[in-house]
């Protein structure tokens, strides 16, 4: 049957970013198709929240408090995933973001956070992670970027050049991991979660995102979900080195910022 190429049972994951948003979307589906998921982001209450709803779905879960922003928690996210789940074969690295701003009031500090939380993060999980993969014969790894990584907009140099990093760093780690580990990134649009809560609550501003969108409607955690467990699973065995697009068909931005001219 073709839907049993989507399993994931017996595979374990490490999902960051996982207390609500897109990353508990992807958590959930991650255990909806069969796999053990090591919860991680820096809200305790929220990750424990995600790993009882994955217990109740029949899967083990762990809640690991995790700043991707510090080194040594990624490192120990991955040893006590190890430890306490048995193995690693699947990272999805989902934490990330940045600010919008304008240029001229984007600091040198503010563009080397973001590349830190959105790139230099992805990159030592993986670092650490890899040979554990290795250990059970491979695995996957899932990036979530952003199709501000490839569209334009004013107030996103900090965010989109980020975003852009972490799409081309994924083409050359599937380059270099593969055939043994595949590695694909999800370039995502505008979904509904508590970060974009409060641009949607402005008035018109769900309005008018979704007339931009040519599927006319905001993205939703699930839609994320699905797209990540056909890259983890075998139903993407033949698919590494790819940025997918899934944003609703955009190719322009649909965030209606309106920053002036300088």
């Amino acid at each position: 049957m073709i839907l049993d190429r989507f399993r994931l049972d017996g595979k374990v994951a490490i999902v960051t970013g996982a207390g609500r948003g897109i990353g508990a979307g992807i958590a959930l589906a991650f255990a909806e198709a069969g796999a053990d998921v090591a919860v991680a982001s820096r809200t305790q209450k929220e990750i424990d929240e995600v790993a009882a709803q994955i217990r109740a779905l029949g899967r083990r879960a762990i809640s690991v408090p995790c700043d991707v922003m510090q080194r040594a928690e990624l490192e120990s996210l991955v040893e006590r995933t190890q430890k306490e789940l048995g193995g690693v074969d699947l990272v999805v690295n989902n934490a990330g973001g940045a600010p919008w701003k304008p240029f001229l009031q984007t600091s040198e500090r503010v563009f080397e956070e973001a590349y830190r939380f959105n790139v230099t993060s992805a990159f030592l999980l993986s670092r650490f992670a890899v040979p554990r993969l290795l250990e059970r014969g491979g695995g996957a790894i899932v990036n979530v970027s952003s199709a501000m990584g490839r569209v334009t907009d004013r107030g996103f140099s900090a965010y989109g050049a980020a975003k852009a990093g972490l799409s081309h760093l994924t083409r050359l780690l599937a380059t270099e991991l593969a055939p043994r580990v595949r590695v694909n990134a999800l370039a995502v649009g505008a979904v509904e979660t508590s970060a974009l809560a409060p641009f949607l609550a402005a008035e018109g501003m769900r309005e008018k995102m979704e007339s931009l969108t040519p599927l006319r409607r905001i993205g939703q955690p699930e839609d994320i979900g699905a797209a990540a467990v056909w890259l983890a699973s075998p139903a993407g065995a033949w698919v590494t080195g790819k940025v997918i697009e899934v944003d609703g068909g955009q190719e322009t931005t649909n965030f209606p910022l309106h920053l002036p001219d300088l």
